[in-house]
């Protein structure tokens, strides 16, 4: 008689895969926040994206519907997947960024409890792996069904259920909320002008140039200042990172500058030309301006000493901030 885990694993395994899939394509995420979540650049290409969910919906079908050897094959290609689905979350717990994943389908942000999920599906996996080559090689789980009696039924279920359970748990909230929007950036604008936000002083903190020289932040505001707060062990930051060109271009009259967090001769993104980068190795911008700093945030610095919009946090939020900074000061969006 078949195992009842050779039936009841790759059953549960097989309706996370199509459960996944059907979330995908009712909700498709997008390259950015496939960067959010650390996913390797060489693995973000548009089609791969797109066949991304098909893949999961034909992988859930092949593990209900084979076995034997063939079996064994799906269910190495889904251990494998779990697996990379673990790692990715649990990277972004550890780098304690606020980072969130479309895992099945709706964004939510990714806590301790991702990871836990992760690792009870990524241990399913394991075990469907370890029992599916019992089952008929066509026909599979699906075939030997019949063979089930009514307590082995439950403890399908059983397993069923703490599988649901782990997918449906509230992750820290529902879907990640976008940030709050930000004013818009007026040049020269009056200071009794009533404004949706309140104008902190700059920090009046040190900074480490590129060059090794150490300056005030609030003395470099002779013109408005954007700080991009990034990091090179950040996944989120590099769409941030290889946007500044454009950004310099479109903004000629700001000063767009990163701000790194290691020494100059220890940070791969260190720029030593104007505008040099600047490094904060004691954490006194990001300790000034928020209790819980993140990467990558934009923040705007006014000439008048005055904090002009920020800390936005995420790819997509910095690109809306700066499309808001170029309209204010040409009236006209970034298309």
């Amino acid at each position: 008689m078949l195992g009842p885990l050779a039936i009841v694993a790759p059953f549960v395994m097989a309706a996370v895969l199509i459960a996944s899939a059907v979330g995908k394509l009712r909700h498709p995420d997008d390259l950015a926040g496939w960067s959010e979540i650390g996913v390797p650049k060489a693995l973000r290409k548009e089609w791969i994206r797109r066949a991304h969910p098909w893949g999961e919906l034909a992988l859930g079908v092949a593990l209900i519907v084979l076995g034997g050897i063939l079996g064994v094959l799906a269910a190495l290609v889904a251990l494998a997947l779990m697996a990379a689905y673990l790692w990715l979350v649990w990277r972004a717990v550890a780098r304690a960024e606020d980072a969130s994943c479309a895992c099945f389908g709706v964004r939510k942000r990714v806590t301790k409890v991702t990871v836990a999920r992760n690792a009870w599906l990524t241990a399913l996996a394991a075990m469907t792996v370890a029992v599916i080559w019992t089952t008929p090689t066509f026909g599979g789980a699906l075939a030997a069904a019949a063979a089930l009696s009514a307590w082995l039924w439950l403890l399908a279920a059983a397993i069923a259920v703490v599988t649901a359970l782990f997918v449906v748990w509230p992750e820290g909230g529902d879907e990640a909320p976008a940030p709050p929007p930000q004013p818009e950036y007026r040049p020269g604008a009056d200071d009794d002008e009533e404004l949706d936000y309140i104008r902190a002083r700059t920090p009046a903190v040190p900074l480490m140039l590129a060059d090794g020289t150490t300056v005030n932040l609030r003395t470099l505001t002779a013109r408005p200042l954007l700080l991009l707060s990034v990091s090179s062990t950040c996944g989120g930051c590099e769409p941030v990172i290889e946007r500044v060109g454009e950004w310099r271009e479109l903004l000629p009259e700001v000063d767009i500058r990163l701000l790194l967090f290691f020494p100059p001769d220890a940070d791969t993104l260190t720029e030593r030309t104007e505008p040099q980068s600047l490094h904060d190795v004691n954490g006194y911008v990001s300790g000034s301006l928020s209790d819980h700093w993140m990467t990558p945030t934009a923040v705007l610095l006014g000439v008048d000493g005055l904090l002009a919009g920020g800390p936005v946090v995420g790819y997509l939020p910095i690109t809306d901030f700066i499309s808001d900074i170029h309209e204010s000061l040409h009236s006209v969006p970034v298309e």
